[in-house]
């Protein structure tokens, strides 16, 4: 079968029910799930569909909606956003930019946790609405309905006004030679803004982001104090980044 009609055929079982499975569409194809996975990547970075555990939902559906929240985020975000919580506790100001490991984050928050947060991730929004002891500043700019963020030359000149104490980076990719890149031009220029702007950068990062590449440069790892990821701090898969001057956790 053809890649453009495996394309067709996954795109038409999304506008039928609106969420997608790797192993569902594999058996339907009669291909491996491996290869799904690959045509989720493309369709994905495309604008067609949304990537979520397990396989992929219709970019009009708001995750956000789901009465169980539990659901949208793997057992991979829900450790690092865990982790996330040590550095809060220490923290007046944050900046949070957009990925649904910086959501799995703001759903770990306990209720009382006092805060005043700086993105623009509009996704954060509604995540954090219950939390009456955290401020929310909301950067303008372009939206971008694929990433749920605000961004462009408005955002990048609305980020230079602040400073934060801690700025909890989403990830695109991460290498240890190549540092950290970005997929989109636009994310990487405001991921680099609020680098600049903390007084601490973390990294979180999921095992599979681990030695990967993106187009745009974003830093090097010699400029992020935290490194966070779902694996234990011993794991032996962390071993290149450990020459760093960097915490890993």
């Amino acid at each position: 079968m053809l890649k453009e009609e495996r394309f067709d055929h996954i795109l038409k079982e999304l506008k039928s029910s609106n969420k997608v499975f790797f192993e569902g569409l594999a058996k339907d194809l009669q291909v491996s799930e491996d290869t799904i996975r690959r045509d989720i990547e493309l369709l994905s970075k495309s604008g067609l569909l949304v990537k979520v555990r397990g396989g992929a939902i219709n970019p009009s559906v708001n995750p956000l909606s789901f009465q169980d929240r539990t659901d949208l985020f793997s057992d991979a975000k829900k450790v690092i956003a865990l982790k996330a919580q040590q550095l809060l506790k220490s923290v007046r100001t944050v900046f949070m930019d957009g990925g649904t490991t910086t959501l799995a984050v703001a759903a770990s928050l306990p209720v009382q946790s006092e805060l005043r947060v700086i993105t623009n991730n509009m996704a954060l929004i509604p995540m954090l609405s219950n939390h009456e002891h955290v401020e929310i500043i909301v950067l303008g700019g372009m939206y971008n309905r694929l990433t749920k963020t605000n961004l462009g030359v408005q955002t990048a000149l609305e980020a230079q006004k602040y400073q934060a104490d801690l700025y909890l980076m989403g990830t695109c990719a991460i290498d240890s030679d190549r540092g950290i890149t970005a997929a989109i031009h636009e994310d990487g220029e405001i991921k680099k803004i609020y680098m600049k702007a903390a007084v601490k950068t973390a990294v979180l990062a999921n095992y599979e982001k681990l030695g990967t590449v993106d187009f745009f440069n974003v830093a090097e790892l010699s400029g992020i104090d935290t490194l966070i990821t779902d694996l234990p701090s011993n794991d032996a898969r962390l071993n290149p980044y450990r020459s760093f001057d960097l915490e890993i956790l």
